[in-house]
């Protein structure tokens, strides 16, 4: 079960560090990569969704046995990673979007890891 700690409350604050600036760097993202962000409400939705799925990570890791059922559903928010491998073959993303997709589904995996640990029984000790 301290696997399953460790592994969803690294994930949840990394991505804390990693998106919740999106919230503030439209502008940024515009000038970095190119064309210009023209639906704002796209941007800002999949950056807030994105943030409320960290604090989820991080709520999973407080007590990892009583929300077991929720970490598979997890599993999804971390398949970027096979999308991003997926727009690379085909030319479509730079180096560092396909290296954050592939932390992404480095985290998927322990994701899966953490869930098979924390679905042991606790040892009793007598």
């Amino acid at each position: 079960m301290k696997f399953a700690k460790w592994i969803y409350s690294i994930a949840g604050i990394y991505g804390l560090l990693v998106l919740t600036p999106l919230l503030f760097l439209e502008r940024v993202v515009s000038q970095i990569s190119p064309p210009a962000i023209t639906h704002p409400e796209y941007y800002y939705g999949f950056a807030i969704t994105g943030v409320a799925w960290q604090v989820v990570f991080i709520v999973i890791a407080n007590d990892p046995q009583r929300f077991h059922k929720l970490m598979p559903i997890t599993w999804l928010e971390k398949t970027y990673g096979l999308i991003a491998i997926a727009l690379s073959v085909q030319n479509r993303v730079s180096l560092p979007v396909l290296a954050l997709g592939l932390i992404d589904l480095l985290l998927g995996v322990l994701f899966v890891c953490a869930f098979v640990t924390a679905a042991r029984p606790l040892a009793r000790s007598s």
